[in-house]
Order: structure tokens, then C-alpha cells, then sequence
């Protein structure tokens, strides 16, 4: 189970991080937050897909949406 630390105590213990580590910790956050949201993308197809082959939606070209944006 994640338990959840508050910010504060968060920035504290990184600033207790020589420069090194700090920049090492800010590198593995980065690549972490990449992967979270390709992960989040690739559930946002998922659910595009299963919407589509339900009948759901339909296929649409951009200046189709751009008036439907607008409109």
C-alpha cells in the first residue's frame, strides 16, 4: 500500500540531497511522468476503440470538427 507524504516533508528530504542526487531524483520523476501519461493515452485509445466498434462514434475529418467546435 502507497502511503502519501506531505509536500513539505517531500521538498525537505530532497533538499537534504546533495546536487547530484537532486538532479538524479528530478531525471527518475521526469521519466516517470512520461510513462504515466503514455499510459494514460493509451487508455484514452483503448476506450476510443471499444467506443468506435460499439457504434459510439464515427469517423470524422478535422474540418468536420472544427465546425463542430465552433458551432
Amino acid at each position: 500500500m502507497k502511503t502519501s507524504l506531505p509536500f513539505g516533508e517531500i521538498l525537505d528530504a530532497a533538499d537534504a540531497l546533495s546536487i547530484e542526487d537532486q538532479e538524479a531524483l528530478i531525471a527518475v520523476l521526469r521519466r516517470r511522468i512520461i510513462e504515466s501519461r503514455r499510459q494514460e493515452i493509451l487508455k484514452d485509445i483503448h476506450e476510443a476503440e471499444q467506443e468506435f466498434d460499439r457504434g459510439q462514434c464515427r469517423p470524422a475529418t478535422a474540418a468536420e470538427l472544427m465546425k463542430e467546435i465552433i458551432s
